[in-house]
């Protein structure tokens, strides 16, 4: 039985209707495709100039003239009620309602009307699909978060059992924990993982460290799609190694759709079919392929509610390998607003600190996870989880090598726990700035 399928047409997403508008417009040449685009911007444009004062409000102009002319949206320009950023003819009784993590900072409620919602559910399956996995038969392990208040949680293992998946703790990471994960798969005709980058790495290199592969174990696994979080290459190596699958890497936003999927070809597709994606410099032009700049996203679809170049926090380049029926993501560098702002005026994506670092406390394997955070212009520090205390020598390695790739005079500070701090959803964040509560 088509559990999956069943459960949105309850809620009353139409995905047998959403499908074949898929499919018609996957199928269409580079001309009709290039027209198709023109005209979705268009009517949706119009669609929120003619029925959401919210986006009237927000527009330089009474009509839609050229592309360039419509405004950047924000997240800060949404946070509103929602009541107030609803098109006409919607209510809350007649939307997909849910609403943002906050890890970028700027969280808010957001609707999509339940056709838009519905083809969001087709793109993920048909995507999912080109790794034969199928979300009415294939059975998922799961490492996400979970609501810890009782009503929450009893809801998401409800639809757990709806979607045929089996859900692991990322709250607790222990060893413990991990040989109980193993255990399961053991007993478990799993088809792929699911979740959190930082959590399955975890699990990784608990693997490595008992010379286990994980399809020795659970020989039905597939594949194992991250999410939510950034994946670095040698995670995503040591990942294939230790599962003995494949690693696909997700991008997506729970407002928008699924943004960019890998392929078996190991390109990182962009979904061109329900988004239109550009990215853009400071000043809001639209950059050429290969550039790197802010990713702007536009729903086509979603008439509930308009995500119109709507700037989602993140920097990110499109490959010159691009074109507009197939665009790829060639790398996806972090968040706006994880930028570290350095002493001299200097900005370096906050990653930086994090791969510099990466590639030097993990090498051993002493250190199993650690973040970083930047206190005010000069202050950073380093949070890890170890078995063993970083020595002084590693530490000084650290140091000089972030001011090489930085600059010097930084304070650095290492701090010890037994467990990184994840948010409530279950996401770590790697590098946080704090400079805007200063």
């Amino acid at each position: 039985m088509n559990l999956f399928d069943l459960s949105l047409k309850l809620n009353g997403f139409p995905i047998k209707e959403a499908r074949p508008v898929l499919r018609a417009i996957q199928n269409l040449d580079d001309v009709g495709f290039k027209n198709y685009i023109e005209n979705q911007k268009t009517q949706i444009v119009n669609h929120h100039l003619n029925f959401n004062p919210f986006y009237q409000s927000l527009f330089n102009d009474t009509t839609f003239s050229t592309w360039d002319t419509v405004p950047i949206m924000t997240k800060s320009d949404l946070q509103q009620p929602l009541v107030n950023r609803l098109s006409d003819g919607f209510s809350s009784k007649t939307v997909y309602i849910n609403k943002t993590s906050g890890s970028s900072g700027d969280p808010f409620v957001f609707a999509k009307d339940k056709f838009c919602h519905a083809l969001t559910w087709a793109v993920i399956q048909d995507r999912f699909g080109w790794f034969n996995l199928n979300f009415n038969s294939s059975k998922q392990a799961r490492f996400y978060g979970i609501p810890l208040d009782k009503k929450g949680y009893y809801q998401e293992r409800f639809k757990d059992t709806l979607s045929g998946r089996f859900r692991f703790s990322v709250y607790d990471l222990s060893d413990n924990a991990l040989e109980k994960h193993l255990q399961k798969f053991k007993t478990s005709n799993f088809d792929y993982i699911n979740g959190y980058t930082s959590a399955i790495v975890q699990f990784a290199k608990f693997l490595e460290k008992k010379n286990l592969i994980l399809k020795t174990v659970c020989p039905t696994l597939k594949a194992c799609v991250v999410t939510s979080e950034m994946l670095f290459e040698d995670d995503k190596l040591l990942m294939e190694k230790q599962f003995g699958i494949p690693v696909v890497n997700e991008y997506g936003a729970s407002e928008l759709d699924l943004i960019a999927f890998q392929n078996p070809k190991d390109e990182w597709i962009v979904n061109s079919e329900t988004l239109f994606v550009e990215i853009i410099d400071d000043n809001n032009q639209v950059l050429p392929y290969g550039q790197e700049g802010r990713v702007v996203i536009t729903s086509l679809f979603n008439k509930a509610h308009p995500f119109i170049r709507y700037d989602i926090g993140d920097i990110g380049i499109l490959s010159k390998n691009s074109t507009l029926k197939k665009p790829l993501l060639q790398k996806l560098i972090g968040r706006t607003n994880d930028m570290a702002i350095l002493p001299s005026g200097k900005k370096a994506a906050g990653l930086t600190f994090y791969y510099i670092t990466k590639s030097i406390v993990e090498d051993d394997g002493n250190v199993k996870e650690f973040m970083i955070e930047q206190l005010d212009l000069q202050t950073f520090k380093i949070i890890y989880v170890s078995e063993q205390e970083l020595s002084d020598k590693q530490k000084k390695i650290i140091i000089q090598e972030i001011e090489n790739y930085l600059e010097k005079g930084l304070n650095i500070i290492f701090e010890r726990q037994p467990y990184l701090k994840r948010s409530e959803s279950g996401k770590l964040k790697q590098f946080s700035s704090l400079l805007h509560n200063l």
